[in-house]
């Protein structure tokens, strides 16, 4: 390595708990670490993750070695709570959905455990550990979820009124940007396309712009969801959901049908009383037996 490369190298290392002191500062001041308290957790752990594993690798392998896999690990775990962090504050309107949202994300994570162990134990390469390949696949799981997150976002953000200078758009896009450079260096380094070096020269780039990406948002103003915005598709997947997960009782439909045949009956049968030779009966209006006992279709969702 030259002197400039290595310059370059410790340059983009080093930028990396400056930016995230200032962003744990920022959120400390605002009160965003109780908004967004895994978002917090990564920075703060990150930063720690350093001050360790920095000095070890010029004097202590053995520490850098383990510090550095122990600090992946808990990355990819408070990353993987952070796009649940964020996807809670997109569907924060939406109780429904933001509930079906955190079982799908409790059993993403349950898959992604199952898939790691899968590959840990079924490893033969003797240059890798098992306990490290479990890592790396969890992590690369994790990556691909975070560019879901993002895409998503990008996608439906209109649909779901959610405004890009909020703090979540900008925590899932910091990561997803990130996640996107990682995977295409990853997939670049297995095809021999790219040397080790380059690979991580590029990855610590990559994410200094996702924390650059990080700061901007949180010194920022957010701006509040829009009270205005066009919310018509999510409100019918939220309803739909509800509807799912308490459907009405089997009897619900009785008294409309009783009201139905009141209603019928009612234009048929001549007021009590009347004289047949009387023609007081033709009088009577169509709608005079409505109401009795009737119960309007509006009336289900008068609950909610």
């Amino acid at each position: 390595m030259s002197d400039k490369i290595k310059i370059l190298y410790y340059a983009l290392w080093l930028a990396h708990p400056v930016l995230q002191t200032v962003i744990a500062i920022s959120m400390f001041r605002r009160g965003q670490h109780r908004a967004f308290k895994f978002f917090f957790a990564y920075i703060v752990s990150q930063i720690l993750t350093f001050l360790v594993v920095f000095p070890a690798s010029r004097y202590n392998y053995f520490i850098y070695f383990y510090f550095s896999w122990l600090g992946t690990a808990v990355s990819v775990a408070l990353g993987f709570q952070v796009i649940h962090e964020a996807f809670l504050d997109v569907f924060r309107p939406f109780h429904t959905l933001r509930d079906l949202g955190t079982v799908l994300f409790k059993w993403a994570g349950l898959v992604m455990l199952l898939v790691a162990g899968v590959v840990s134990v079924s490893t033969n390469s003797s240059d890798t550990a098992p306990w490290i390949q479990a890592i790396l696949t969890a992590q690369r799981c994790v990556r691909i979820i975070q560019v879901g997150m993002v895409l998503f976002l990008i996608s439906f953000a209109h649909y779901l009124g959610v405004n890009r200078r909020q703090h979540s758009f900008g925590i899932a896009l910091g990561f997803g940007t990130f996640a996107m450079v990682e995977l295409g260096l990853i997939a670049s380094w297995a095809g021999s396309h790219l040397g080790g070096l380059s690979v991580d020269l590029i990855n610590m780039a990559a994410y200094n712009c996702a924390l650059v990406i990080w700061l901007g948002y949180t010194m920022a103003k957010s701006t509040v969801r829009e009270a205005g915005s066009i919310l018509l598709r999510p409100q019918r997947w939220e309803q739909s959901l509800s509807d799912l997960q308490n459907p009405l009782p089997a009897d619900s439909l009785i008294p409309m049908f009783e009201g139905m045949v009141d209603r019928a009956l009612s234009r048929q049968a001549p007021p009590s009383g009347a004289n047949e030779n009387d023609g007081s009966a033709s009088h009577a209006g169509p709608m005079s037996g409505v109401g009795v006992s009737g119960v309007p279709v509006t009336s289900r969702y008068m609950k909610k």
